[in-house]
């Protein structure tokens, strides 16, 4: 038995060995801390790389402070410091990196200092910071920073100093965002000055304000296509709805339009059957809605909504002696009367003024005969009601309401203004202005300066016939078709005293625009003679978004 007991007793004494051992090289384990990376150094909660071509992964756990000196990778990638959560402090300087990624800076929930100087940073991330929430410092100082993306600060509640200088930041529409920034953080920035855009040139973003910056533009976007051709669109309320109606010579129509509030389109409201139709044009007189339905054939129509049988009846004829080849009808009133004139543009016709006599209307005044007049414009100058007639044959003729006669006198007419197919009116803070509408040649703008229109700017014309001004809230338009190219779409600027291009727009053979505002939207209609009709919505746009 004693035997067995002594070997018993050398066993115990291996394996305790063996316990021991593994204690060692556990607690070694244990122990052991990640070593200092190649090409940097590291002293007791410091360290300092130069030269390096990546972000470590590694470092002792002790340092919170970490330092980059003239390190060649191009950027700082996303995550690069997840391993290094202890950092209280991160320096770049004289680097060679030009990008900041996405989160390049997540899981360091202790970093209160961030310096990122002279190096030669062009562009950051929108979520570059993303997760700083103990950041107190933040410096930017000394690259090529020429913008920063929006809210690229949020989340960043803790800051107290940001530095900016020593970038070229372009103070336009992208940068609006900073400006507002500034005027509501509690953190402060040493003054930094504008490169551009000329408008803040030089000047200090710290002074700017948000209404600085005139940052909304507009533009048209297509919307909806209509497959059918048309010569002349009008739009007009009628019971508190919004309405469109198109001239469609070809099939021979007044194709009504409403506007369907839950599909959001322009859908078939009704249509009136003519012949060779190039206008409809509405006319509401107490409550009444009449539709003058102008025809190349067969003479052109009066026609009525009836509103108990939900149709349009015709009720009169127009006189064909007088009315031979319409081109255009202008509706107006005047002293509580109610008017409409139709220009012939016939060898043998006459332009022709009716008035409505609560029954019906009748034959008012002739303006002239045998003139091929193309176009009627209605207007107010100084505050008295007058026509423009446009003409083949003439130069524009203006007429002044003679209100003891109750009748239209000749005036004068536009000089050095032959072949103007037509005129359409606007105004701009009170001012009154004329879009003059040539085939082949130069369209012109002209301002009424008290005694007479003079010239402000000319457009070159490639097969216009419509130069339609359209306005939408502040701003104004001039919309120039053509038959051989695109429709040039020009906004009025105010400084300048002058139309700037805006846009263009593809529209075969257009004949005429306008504009209708339903459930907080506004569609601009264009009427194609050649092609399909199409309707654009106005949108605005904020850049600084």
């Amino acid at each position: 038995m004693g035997r067995p007991g002594r070997g018993w007793t050398g066993g115990w004494t291996v394996l305790m060995w063996v316990a021991v051992v593994c204690l060692v090289l556990t607690d070694g384990r244990r122990s052991r801390q990640p070593r200092c990376p190649v090409g940097c150094t590291c002293t007791k909660d410091n360290a300092l790389c130069e030269n390096v071509r990546s972000v470590p992964h590694t470092f002792p756990s002790d340092v919170v402070s970490l330092s980059f000196v003239k390190s060649g990778f191009n950027e700082i990638a996303g995550a690069s410091f997840v391993h290094t959560p202890n950092l209280q402090l991160l320096l770049f300087t004289a680097n060679s990196f030009d990008l900041i990624d996405e989160d390049a800076f997540v899981g360091l929930p202790h970093l209160e200092y961030l310096f990122i100087e002279n190096n030669r940073i062009a562009s950051i991330s929108p979520f570059a910071f993303r997760g700083l929430k103990a950041l107190l410092h933040l410096s930017l100082a000394y690259n090529n920073l020429e913008t920063l993306p929006k809210d690229v600060f949020r989340g960043m509640e803790a800051l107290t100093k940001v530095d900016l200088r020593g970038n070229n930041l372009i103070c336009d529409c992208k940068l609006k965002w900073l400006v507002e920034w500034i005027h509501h953080t509690n953190a402060t920035l040493d003054q930094i000055y504008c490169s551009g855009p000329p408008i803040h040139q030089g000047k200090k973003i710290n002074d700017l304000l948000p209404h600085s910056f005139d940052c909304i533009t507009t533009e048209f976007a297509s919307y909806q296509l209509l497959r059918f051709e048309s010569i002349s669109v009008e739009t007009f309320t009628f019971g508190n709805e919004q309405y469109v109606v198109f001239a469609q010579p070809f099939a021979g129509t007044c194709n009504f339009l409403e506007w369907d509030h839950v599909e959001m389109t322009f859908r078939t409201y009704d249509t009136i059957q003519s012949t060779s139709t190039v206008v409809c044009k509405p006319m509401v007189i107490d409550n009444q809605l009449f539709i003058i339905v102008a025809q190349l054939f067969g003479g052109s129509h009066i026609y009525k909504r009836d509103s108990s049988a939900n149709k349009f009846i015709k009720i009169q004829d127009i006189d064909i002696l007088r009315i031979r080849k319409p081109n255009d009808i202008e509706t107006f009133v005047i002293d509580g009367e109610s008017f409409f004139v139709i220009a012939d543009s016939s060898k043998a016709g006459s332009t022709t003024v009716y008035k409505w006599n609560g029954i019906g209307f009748y034959s008012h005044q002739s303006l002239h005969p045998w003139y091929r007049d193309t176009d009627v414009e209605y207007l107010e100058i100084s505050n008295k009601p007058h026509l423009i007639l446009s003409s083949s044959s003439q130069r524009p003729v203006v007429y002044q309401w003679n209100r003891s006669q109750k009748k239209f006198d000749r005036r004068t007419d536009i000089p050095d203004m032959e072949d103007v197919f037509s005129i359409k009116h606007f105004r701009v803070k009170g001012e009154l202005f004329i879009c003059l509408t040539r085939y082949i040649g130069d369209s012109r703008v002209m301002r009424w300066d008290g005694a007479m229109f003079k010239e402000v700017q000319t457009f070159p014309s490639r097969g216009s016939m419509v130069f339609q001004p359209v306005s939408v809230g502040k701003w104004q338009y001039a919309i120039l078709g053509s038959d051989y190219s695109l429709t040039q779409v020009y906004q009025w600027d105010a400084k300048r005293g002058q139309f700037v291009p805006s846009q263009e727009l593809s529209i075969q053979a257009p004949r005429g625009f306008s504009v209708v505002s339903v459930d907080n939207r506004v569609f601009l209609l264009a009427s194609s003679f050649k092609g399909k009709t199409q309707i654009y919505e106005h949108l605005m746009i904020d850049l600084s978004d």
